[in-house]
C-alpha cells in the first residue's frame, strides 16, 4: 500500500477515531484501487497522481468484474475521502474525484419482517440457558431500539439507564444518541446481566460470547440465522432486517417521519424516507385486499 494511503488510514484511526469496521472497509477499498493501478499501469504507480479519467476507468473496471452498483459507489466514496484528505494536506493541487459520478442505483426496498413474524422469532428463542437469555435480550434490544448491529455489540454496562428504559449508543461517525428500547428489552437485559460471566473482572461489554469477551457483529448475524430457522422464517434476513422492521412498524402505527429519523440516528431525513415507500406499498396491498372495488 502506498504511503499516502497509509497516512490516510492513520488519520482515520487517530484523528477521526473511526471504528475498526470502518477502517477495514477503507483499507479494503484502497487496497483494491492499488491493485487496479498495478494491473493497469504497472507496479509502483502513485495513486495520488490519479486524474479524473483514471478514476472513471476504475469505476468501469469494477463494473466489468460484476460488482453491484452499491459496492462500486462505496468504493468510490472511499476514494473521495482519500483525495479530500490529500487536498487538505496539500499533496494534490485539486481533487480528481470531485466530479466523479456513482453508477445508477436500482432502488431496493429493505427486507422486512411482519409484526407477527418478529413476535414469533422472539418467542421461539430458547431461554433455559444463559446463552438463550442473552440472545433474547439482544434481539429484543435490536428490535426494541432499532439499533444497528454495530451499536448493539458496542453497548457497555455503563450505557444502560434501566429506570428510564434507555441506552446510550454510538452510531456512525461516533455520534452518540439516547435510544428508548422498551419494556420487554429492558426486562430481558435485567435477566441477562446476572448471568454474564466476563473473562476479565472489568469487562465493560454488555453482550458477551462464550469466552467472556465482547460479542461481534458477525456472531450476532450467525445467531440470528439460527433463531430464524427455529422460528420457521427461512427467507434471508439479517440483524439490519430488525432495524428496518422497527422503522416500518412505527410508521405503520402512525409515528411521524422526523421522530423515526431521530430514533434511527439518521443525519438526513432523505435516508429515512425509504420507509415511507415501504409503508405506501403496504397500504396499497391492504387496499387491494380489502376494498370491494379494488
Amino acid at each position: 500500500m502506498h504511503s499516502s494511503m497509509t497516512d490516510f488510514l492513520e488519520h482515520l484511526r487517530t484523528e477521526r477515531r473511526s471504528s475498526p469496521h470502518t477502517l477495514r472497509c477503507y483499507e479494503d477499498d484502497l487496497t483494491q484501487y492499488g491493485a487496479f493501478l498495478a494491473e493497469t499501469f504497472g507496479e509502483g504507480e502513485d495513486p495520488s497522481a490519479s486524474g479524473p479519467s483514471r478514476l472513471r476507468r476504475y469505476s468501469a473496471w469494477l463494473a466489468s468484474r460484476g460488482y453491484a452498483p452499491s459496492t462500486i459507489a462505496r468504493r468510490l466514496a472511499s476514494l473521495r475521502s482519500y483525495f479530500r484528505f490529500l487536498r487538505r494536506r496539500g499533496v494534490v493541487a485539486s481533487d480528481p474525484a470531485a466530479g466523479l459520478r456513482n453508477p445508477k442505483q436500482a432502488r431496493r426496498l429493505p427486507r422486512l419482517l411482519r409484526v407477527d413474524e418478529v413476535i414469533r422469532l422472539l418467542d421461539t428463542v430458547p431461554v433455559d440457558a444463559a446463552a438463550g437469555v442473552r440472545d433474547r435480550a439482544m434481539l429484543e434490544t435490536l428490535y426494541g431500539g432499532g439499533l444497528r448491529v454495530s451499536e448493539l455489540v458496542g453497548l457497555d454496562l455503563a450505557d444502560l439507564d434501566m429506570e428510564s428504559e434507555l441506552v446510550r449508543v454510538r452510531g456512525k461517525g461516533r455520534r452518540e444518541r439516547l435510544c428508548p428500547i422498551g419494556e420487554m428489552a429492558n426486562a430481558w437485559i435485567r435477566r441477562w446481566i446476572p448471568l454474564r460471566e466476563p473473562k476479565a473482572p472489568r469487562e465493560p461489554a454488555l453482550f458477551l460470547n462464550q469466552r467472556g469477551t465482547r460479542l461481534t457483529a458477525r456472531s450476532v448475524g450467525r445467531l440470528l440465522e439460527q433463531h430464524l430457522a427455529r422460528a420457521g422464517l427461512t427467507d434471508a434476513a439479517s440483524p439490519h432486517t430488525l432495524r428496518h422492521s422497527f422503522a416500518t412498524h412505527l410508521l405503520d402505527s402512525g409515528a411521524d417521519l422526523r421522530s423515526v429519523q431521530e430514533l434511527l440516528g439518521h443525519r438526513k431525513l432523505t435516508t429515512t424516507q425509504i420507509y415511507t415507500h415501504v409503508t405506501q406499498d403496504r397500504i396499497l396491498d391492504i387496499y387491494h385486499e380489502a376494498h370491494p372495488r379494488a
